[in-house]
């Protein structure tokens, strides 16, 4: 690890900036857990094998291997930029432990240097670090991707720089990010991680915002060998890969060769995944985990089916209602759609009872509202927003009226028509309507056949009442593009949550991307209350102020009714060939599939 010498503190010191010792990993709260010298990651296995293949498959298509512009942000190719494959192509400065909250180690950098305010980072490149073309990267690529994503990318990378007063090259090999006023404590950890690190000398700045099938550079474990448009994508690992033997690759990138098929309709990828053409399946359907697993590979042990059990919160999946839509503007009428839905009914008939209600965004875990009583610091950090929220919530108390499971509970109908009526609405001739004679109706968007199947559920239970609900299902690339451009009265999403939610909760509820195309904040909230909060999150020093924020934070979304919680699992589940194996640690983030490998290499 690089040291500072006595000629460069004086330096730094004549030059007013604050002098750091370099380290290999920085925490958002308190320090990382690993020494500067550990060998690997505590859920990676170094004797894992290297060599033979896997093959992933999707639902879905692509048309482009640039993930990073507005254009192809929904069908890019996956694994070029990818949170679950890997990010075979593309690298970051600093790589996220998924044994931790969140804590970084060094990839691209291979150590950091910043004061306790955050006022700066800087990162120290390794210097063996190389493109796929062997050309070293440099200070000059690291402010080159800073810049053409600002000028060319899509949200959020476009907005990186704006915490940013100065970035400068230091040295040969190091970059330093000082800060202004808009930056907070975490900021320094997203420049780290979730920036896509590009070689200058292989992209053309001027086209950057265009798709393209243009086989990319990259710093990754992976070079791409074969690409058919929407159909597949072939990965071959990179034997001259600069990081192989570094830390945070140690028992990573495992395969020889890594292919990605994509597909219309998940039944058609499942049935290929019992043929053998795909090696694993990443199961969310609970109906299907427990009754379509009878075919053969399954009964003669060729096929495994794992269960995991991450210590993650629940996150959220609702559906979502579009504030940006005049019918879902008032919180009563809202309030009243989120108790209609009649969960104890769908659970049984669905999903034979597998799922469990969800009532918090950060459920199973200490930062949740749920069970925990609004102490005095949280009080004190809501202030006046307090009186919007009911007092059940600042009790911590679970204010979701469970059904009788009838599919017709006439006391819950009668809680429901009875918040409508407070929001301006009454039954006349069978219809809920307003003062104007407007009826409450509205459209529910849905991507695939489940989810239609638990839009019909509430429909059936709306139309009780005399609320008239359509359903659109739409295919994936409508989907995607209508979700983008926020086109949609009600949709189905998922929120996943962790253990330190951070800038992307900007993406997801603050004011500033209410109205930007591409961003994550579907139901078009923009609250001062909202932004203040999560402000203070991103501010918190400790364990203890940041859990208080996020409480509070859990507490605002809940009492605003903006979605219709819907249920989760606490386990994640993935059926496997046999002959694909994974380490026997699981981390705190649950599985990491690219820690896996081939059994059949010898």
């Amino acid at each position: 690890m690089r040291r500072l010498t006595a000629l460069s503190l004086v330096f730094l010191s004549w030059m007013g900036v604050a002098a750091a010792a370099p380290v290999n990993g920085i925490a958002m709260h308190g320090a990382p857990a690993l020494p500067a010298d550990f060998a690997h990651l505590p859920y990676a296995d170094p004797a894992a094998r290297k060599g033979g293949r896997i093959a992933y498959g999707v639902v879905g298509t692509f048309d482009s291997l640039n993930p990073f512009n507005l254009k192809s942000i929904r069908t890019t190719a996956r694994g070029v930029w990818d949170n679950i494959f890997g990010n075979m192509i593309y690298e970051t400065l600093m790589v996220r432990s998924s044994d931790e909250p969140f804590t970084l180690y060094g990839l691209l950098a291979e150590s950091v240097e910043t004061d306790d305010d955050r006022s700066f980072i800087q990162f120290n490149l390794n210097p063996k670090a190389r493109w796929s073309d062997g050309v070293p990267v440099t200070p000059e690529d690291v402010m080159f991707s800073f810049e053409v994503l600002r000028d060319k990318g899509r949200t959020p990378f476009n907005n990186r720089l704006k915490p940013v007063e100065k970035m400068e090259k230091v040295g040969d090999h190091s970059v330093r990010f000082t800060f202004n006023s808009q930056a907070d404590r975490e900021f320094p950890l997203i420049l780290a991680v979730s920036t896509p690190i590009l070689p200058k000398h292989a992209i053309d700045a001027k086209t950057f915002d265009q798709s393209t099938l243009q086989v990319p550079v990259g710093s990754g474990p992976y070079r791409i060998q074969s690409v058919s448009p929407g159909q597949k994508i072939v990965y071959r690992r990179n034997p001259d890969y600069w990081g192989k033997d570094i830390p945070t690759k140690i028992g990573f990138d495992n395969y020889d060769e890594i292919s990605i098929e994509y597909f219309l309709q998940e039944n058609t990828l499942f049935e290929a995944f019992k043929k053998g053409v795909i090696d694993i399946y990443l199961e969310g359907n609970p109906t299907h985990w427990a009754r379509g697993y009878n075919f053969p590979a399954v009964t003669d042990g060729s096929v495994i089916k794992d269960v995991f059990k991450p210590k993650l919160p629940t996150g959220m999946l609702g559906f979502v209602f579009n504030l940006r839509r005049q019918t879902f503007q008032n919180t009563e009428v809202r309030e009243a759609l989120v108790r209609a839905f009649d969960f104890e009914w769908a659970n049984r008939n669905l999903f034979d009872g597998a799922y469990t209600r969800t009532e918090s965004y950060w459920q199973n875990s200490d930062l949740s509202s749920l069970g925990h009583p609004a102490d005095a610091a949280e009080l004190a950090l809501l202030g006046a927003a307090k009186d919007r929220i009911p007092q059940d919530i600042l009790a911590g108390k679970s204010t979701i009226v469970p059904s009788d499971g009838s599919g017709a509970d006439r006391k819950v109908l009668r809680d429901v028509v009875d918040i409508l009526k407070r929001g301006g609405y009454t039954i006349r001739n069978g219809r809920m309507t307003n003062a104007s004679g407007r009826p409450l109706a509205f459209e529910i968007m849905t991507q695939n056949a489940d989810q239609e199947k638990v839009a019909i559920a509430y429909q059936r239970t709306l139309r009780m009442i005399g609320v008239e609900v359509g359903i659109r299902t739409v295919d994936d690339a409508q989907y995607q593009s209508r979700s983008g451009s926020f086109d949609y009265d009600v949709i189905m999403k998922s929120y996943p949550s962790s253990l330190s939610p951070g800038i992307e909760q900007v993406g997801r509820w603050g004011s500033d991307s209410r109205d930007r195309p591409g961003s994550f904040n579907f139901a078009g909230l923009g609250d001062p209350d909202v932004d203040r909060i999560i402000q203070a999150m991103l501010a918190a020093r400790s364990r203890e102020e940041f859990t208080t924020a996020v409480r509070a934070y859990d507490r605002l979304l809940m009492a605003g009714h903006y979605v219709v919680p819907l249920y989760h699992i606490p386990d994640q589940w993935i059926a496997r060939w046999k002959h694909i194996v994974h380490p026997d640690a699981v981390p705190l983030y649950g599985y990491q599939l690219p820690t896996w490998w081939d059994a059949r290499v010898q």
